[in-house]
């Protein structure tokens, strides 16, 4: 069993913000692959997709570490089967990043959930949303501009090839494909 967390806010306030990208990424997912409409348990909507769980906690971003370890104590799912899916402010806007395990880089969905399952040998895809150019709160919560929402369904379309290549590799060949640089 393997399980797929994108993370978020719940509230139609937080729907298209930046801050709910790994949100979109599970939405966008669930959609590609007739997933239906999602069951509600451990504090999140999901969905059981073969052998998979995806996950969409509904704890809010910064208490998403509940969510994300009771569907993994009721599966019994081992660490390196969990893939996090969340903003992150140090990429550019649509630009991926897988990584094996680490810190949690000051984001507080992944600290709460790195805490709460008491290790850091958890699987992430990083997904871009540019720097911030004055206050973070009102930027990461903010809706995305015209041209971010342009080229929104490209990058949810480049994270369910990422999710795939995670799925079917093992983390390192993963990482390679995720991670190179196309201009490359």
């Amino acid at each position: 069993m393997r399980l797929i967390a994108g993370l978020g806010n719940p509230g139609t306030e937080y729907a298209f913000t930046r801050h709910n990208m790994g949100w979109l990424c599970a939405d966008f997912l669930a959609v590609n692959n007739s997933l239906g409409n999602p069951r509600t348990n451990f504090h999140s909507e999901f969905w059981k997709w073969n052998d998979i769980i995806l996950l969409k906690p509904l704890t809010f971003m910064n208490s998403s570490g509940i969510a994300v370890s009771e569907a993994v104590n009721f599966y019994k799912i081992e660490h390196e089967d969990i893939l996090i899916i969340y903003d992150d402010m140090a990429l550019p806007f649509g630009k991926l990043r897988l990584r094996a395990q680490g810190s949690a880089g000051g984001h507080n969905g992944l600290t709460s959930i790195l805490g709460a399952l008491g290790d850091l040998h958890v699987p992430r895809l990083r997904i871009g949303i540019g720097k911030a150019p004055e206050s973070m709160i009102n930027y990461v919560l903010g809706h995305f501009d015209g041209n971010e929402r342009e080229h929104l369904p490209d990058v949810l379309k480049h994270a369910e090839k990422a999710v795939e290549a995670w799925l079917t590799k093992d983390i390192q060949k993963a990482m390679t494909v995720v991670n190179a640089d196309p201009s490359e």
